[in-house]
């Protein structure tokens, strides 16, 4: 564990130092392509979903005591500080740090890899640090786009089917929600969750077997430890920023 951690450790290093410049550039935009902008499709379905679910429940409880004004707030608290990062990062995982980390054991397995490292090219920088840095760019972006399409959902459940007053709706949800204690550390949120996705991604495509069997069985651990990572730091974070109890 302490020899895959030193690893680990090491290719972050030399991924975060190999950060592109202007010729790495168009390497990084297609990038940003691959695992953001392929990913908007699954995150805004997702969103529209989970916004009205929660718009529903949200309306069914606040209803037996008259509060059906505060679906607005509640939906923007819940989606900016908790749902919109953890259920980001998590769909991001399953789509993108996956494909990822299939797509760098496929280089290695087919020595793409080696063959780089013989020409003198670094793979780290030319294959991992685009790659790692497209994810940590993707994700918060993807992390906003979600939130502000799940309010959307929830307000058309809100407003439009359960009969809530419009001008309460948004009004409340403005006063109520605040720049930084709820979008900005959100965003703090995503960045963390960004970073350890790409960073686990990346690790385990450069350090996978170079065989099928190995390369399924990154991919699978792409998908779990980011899963748990997710998860775990969500609620270290949530302690930290919001754990204010006096």
């Amino acid at each position: 564990m302490v020899e895959t951690l030193g690893r680990s450790g090491i290719v972050l290093f030399w991924s975060v130092w190999g950060v592109p410049g202007r010729k790495g550039l168009p390497l990084l935009i297609h990038q940003i392509y691959q695992v953001g902008v392929l990913s908007l499709a699954i995150i805004v379905l997702s969103a529209l979903s989970i916004g009205a679910v929660l718009a529903l429940q949200f309306y069914t409880q606040l209803h037996r005591f008259g509060a059906e004004e505060t679906v607005g707030l509640g939906l923007s608290l819940v989606l900016l500080r908790e749902l919109g990062p953890v259920v980001t990062a998590l769909l991001f995982a399953g789509r993108a740090g996956s494909a990822v980390t299939a797509e760098i054991g496929l280089m290695k397995a087919t020595d793409q890899l080696s063959s780089m490292a013989m020409m003198g090219v670094d793979p780290l920088r030319r294959i991992v640090a685009p790659r790692l840095w497209a994810g940590f760019i993707s994700l918060p972006l993807l992390a906003l786009i979600f939130s502000m399409v799940a309010i959307w959902g929830g307000g058309i459940v809100a407003v439009d089917w359960l009969g809530v007053d419009r001008v309460s709706f948004w009004a409340v949800m403005q006063e109520g929600t605040d720049i930084w204690e709820d979008v900005g550390k959100g965003m703090l949120k995503c960045v963390v969750f960004a970073l350890v996705v790409s960073w686990i991604a990346v690790f385990q495509g450069y350090d996978a077997m170079p065989t099928a069997e190995g390369i399924s069985k990154a991919t699978t651990r792409t998908v779990v430890l980011s899963s748990i990572m997710i998860l775990a730091l969500d609620f270290v974070l949530t302690l930290v920023l919001y754990g204010d109890f006096n």
